[in-house]
């Protein structure tokens, strides 16, 4: 079966299919429609249509944040990111203004400001705690926000505006929203409507220019007419708050999931907020609940004034209204469960098209849809189907209308990670901001001076201009200011423990001396390494075949979606493996970022083609784990895994000897008694050695006899070197794993006095988030 090129005609044939025509007829007509029925993301799919179709503004209330970030990304594959906004709550708990994420309130506060603008309509995906808390009405929000266009005046009060008046905090370099920089002629400035910050570029009084910028680089983007400045909602203190429903418009539809339990949600916060306040010090005047947050019954009166459908298999929200909610029935299913069985998916694709249903597949990538060809192309059938490109989380098929829609995380059993919406993360480089933040004393390197102390950012007068610079000591208390224009030649100090640092004397030759040495030394090791892959490239080892249909079933069937350079990893190691030259690769990665699953597949491809593959690693406990992973992984597939480690008896040590040397045993893990004098494998085409720094010299001494003219794979978290062994294990091919997981969140640590009322709170966060807790 071949595999059309994915197009981008879903929603419009699904209009002309007549999808959610009955529930379109209803809501025209009646104020509130419940639809029962209903299977996987046919919601998000009705929403998008409504959207197309009525050129209202809809809002999208659902269970919890998970739902809200699937819904999310469902609908912007479906009409686009600029048609849709996520409004997430900012309160963790009530009154706990300290836990607020400043990512959840730019996103919040651009929400608000799209509605105050009276700006085309849009889709807003919310879950119900979100709407617990009140927002600004109108007027105050006009209150802390302010218009920049190109081609008006600001005063030279700008600055002193910026701070009296919206709280904005001056910085030397913008990275979060609050801040502001003003050098000369321009200003940039991080507004809390905006994911990014805006640099402003004056002419005189005159905003002559507006351009987005990154927050990494500091380097400008976008050019742009206006942006509007708004300071943090949750500093102000104007008027009265209102329900989000108040700020809405008349003409808005709002789709709910589950409106009986998200009412209940809405409820129990509320509940909270008066627990909370009763216990809160009588000294500081804080704002009463109903001045901060929306009741249940608040929820409910403002519900019953908009068009509104509930999808619910539950019982119906119960408002009162004049008119009865009408009750619309579907007749639909979810997606067959496979369990990676694809004969099972032919025969029910082929017994849909048989029945007279029109077939879709949802594709998240071109991978999947390629790695769905590959696997079903020798089973000869012809079944036309249509595919696009979605992040849709659930498949459904719907009898009325006969249309089934299939996902392709749900045919390979894979786990689909919901987008977590940050607007303004950073990457782990050395950031602007990373040098700001270094204390005087910090040893640095300049590239041309050598080592000297960091002793802060000082202002210079160059000819009549003041610049900025970094001021450096070197030996006997000579400075040198290097310009922020130059900041690229410097980098923090990263030299040998324990060993004391010597600065560098301005004006010597010690330091080129030292540059050309260690020139010199690098020349050296890369004669010797051509030298040495010189002598590799005249040793033939075994050339692996190509990919067969099990190697392709087993990547398939990985639960998670795999990271651009898992993938191209895994490319590399397959391409070095299908040549008869011996492979000698090095995989640099995280913890956590997939270097397991990478050895997993390079193993397995071995194993298929009848070779034995050893996996060292350097503990007890590391050798369990990673003979648990294996299993888990190959459990599908006709594969014998074994592992031998001190907590083996002496019987199974004998057992695994004895099935490694006639060839029984595909894979072995172990510790460093695989290289014992006992251990004899039939037929090793593959070894994959975990950390290999952390092995004895004697060890390694064993390993080059054992790596002669077999592919060896190297895994390791720490790919500094740090002595002339680890520069030449770097040196080799070498492959960096350096994309982490989707949503993998940095770790936030904070060092308080013992206080038991935030031991509390933290406690009861991770429990509520279904989190665990570690106490020591």
């Amino acid at each position: 079966m071949q595999l059309k090129k994915i197009n981008e005609n879903f929603l419009p044939d699904m209009l002309r299919k007549e999808f959610g025509q009955e529930i379109f007829n209803t809501i025209n007509t009646h104020q509130h429609v419940s639809v029962r029925g209903f299977a996987g993301s046919s919601p998000s799919v009705f929403a998008a249509e409504l959207f197309l179709t009525q050129k209202n503004s809809v809002l999208f209330l659902t269970d919890d944040k998970e739902d809200a970030l699937y819904i999310t990304a469902e609908l912007e594959d479906l009409l686009g990111k600029e048609n849709v906004l996520y409004f997430p709550p900012t309160h963790l708990e009530p009154y706990q203004t300290e836990k607020t994420q400043n990512a959840n309130l730019v996103l919040r506060t651009e929400v608000l400001s799209n509605i105050h603008r009276n700006k085309k309509p849009q889709v807003m995906v919310a879950p119900f705690s979100s709407l617990a808390e009140k927002v600004m009405k109108k007027e105050d929000f006009k209150a802390i926000s302010h218009t920049i266009k190109t081609g008006t005046s600001l005063g030279f009060d700008f600055s002193e505006e910026l701070v009296n008046k919206f709280h904005f905090n001056s910085v030397d370099f913008v990275s979060e929203p609050g801040e502001f920089s003003v050098r000369g002629g321009i200003a940039d400035v991080f507004s809390y409507s905006a994911e990014e910050p805006y640099r402003i570029t004056f002419f005189g009084n005159e905003v002559e220019s507006i351009k987005t910028f990154d927050i990494e680089t500091q380097l400008s983007k976008e050019k742009v007419d206006e942006f509007q400045l708004v300071s943090n909602m949750n500093f102000s203190v104007l008027g009265r708050k209102v329900s989000l429903f108040e700020l809405a418009p008349q003409n808005l539809v709002v789709i709910t999931k589950n409106a009986s339990l998200g009412s209940n949600i809405i409820g129990n916060f509320y509940e909270k907020a008066l627990d909370k306040y009763s216990t809160l010090s009588k000294d500081i005047q804080h704002q009463m609940p109903a001045e901060l947050f929306v009741s249940e019954d608040d929820f409910k009166n403002d519900l019953k004034n908009f068009r509104w459908v509930d999808f619910s298999q539950q019982a119906v929200l119960s408002i009162k209204t004049s008119e009865p909610v009408t009750e619309v029935q579907l007749h639909q299913t979810a997606q067959p469960s496979f369990n990676k069985n694809f004969q099972l998916l032919i025969e029910d694709l082929e017994q849909k098209k048989e029945d007279g249903m029109d077939l879709w597949i949802s594709f998240s990538t071109e991978k999947q849809q390629q790695r769905l060809e590959a696997i079903i192309q020798d089973m000869e059938k012809n079944i036309p189907f249509k595919s696009f490109k979605s992040e849709l989380h659930a498949g459904f098929v719907d009898a009325d209308h006969q249309i089934a829609v299939y996902t392709d995380h749900q045919i390979f059993d894979r786990y689909q990670r919901f987008k977590a919406k940050n607007a303004f993360a950073k990457s782990e480089q050395l950031t602007l901001k990373d040098l700001m933040q270094m204390k005087v004393g910090d040893y640095i390197t300049h590239i041309d001076h050598g080592i000297g102390k960091f002793m802060g950012l000082v202002k210079v007068n160059n000819n009549g201009k003041i610049q900025e610079c970094f001021k450096l000591v070197y030996k006997n208390g000579d400075l040198l200011y290097v310009s922020i224009h130059s900041l690229h030649k410097i980098s923090k100090y990263n030299g040998p423990d324990g060993k004391e640092i010597v600065l560098s004397k301005l004006g010597s030759s010690s330091w080129k001396s030292l540059k050309q040495k260690t020139k010199a030394k690098v020349k050296q090791i890369a004669f010797d390494l051509i030298k040495l892959y010189a002598q590799r490239k005249t040793t033939k080892g075994f050339a692996f075949a190509p990919d067969s249909y099990l190697q392709n079933e087993l990547e398939a069937s990985f639960v998670y979606e795999d990271t651009p350079d898992q993938e191209k990893a895994t490319a590399d190691i397959k391409k070095d493996m299908e040549n008869d030259t011996v492979m000698d690769r090095l995989i640099c990665g995280d913890v956590g970022f997939g270097k397991t699953e990478v050895a997993i597949r390079a193993a397995f491809k071995a194993a298929t083609d009848g070779k034995q593959v050893a996996v060292l690693v350097p503990t007890t406990i590391l050798a369990f784990q990673h003979y648990r992973s294996f299993m888990e992984r190959l459990k599908d597939f006709p594969v014998n895994i074994a592992y031998m480690n001190r907590f083996r008896t002496a019987k199974q040590k004998a057992e695994t000897i004895e099935g490694l040397k006639n060839g029984k045993i595909d894979i072995v893990i172990g510790t460093h008694q695989l290289v014992g004098s006992s251990v004899k494998f039939k037929d090793l085409g593959l070894l994959i050695i975990d950390e290999e720094h952390k092995f004895g010299v004697s060890v390694k001494d064993k390993l080059k006899t054992l790596k002669n003219n077999i592919d060896t794979l190297t895994l390791t978290a720490t790919p500094i070197p740090r002595t002339l062994q680890f520069s030449l294990m770097a040196a080799r091919d070498l492959s960096v794993i350096k994309t982490p997981p989707p949503n993998r969140q940095p770790v936030d640590t904070k060092i308080v006095g013992f206080n038991e009322e935030i031991l509390r709170d933290a406690i009861s966060y991770e429990i509520q988030r279904d989190g665990q807790v570690y106490f020591i």
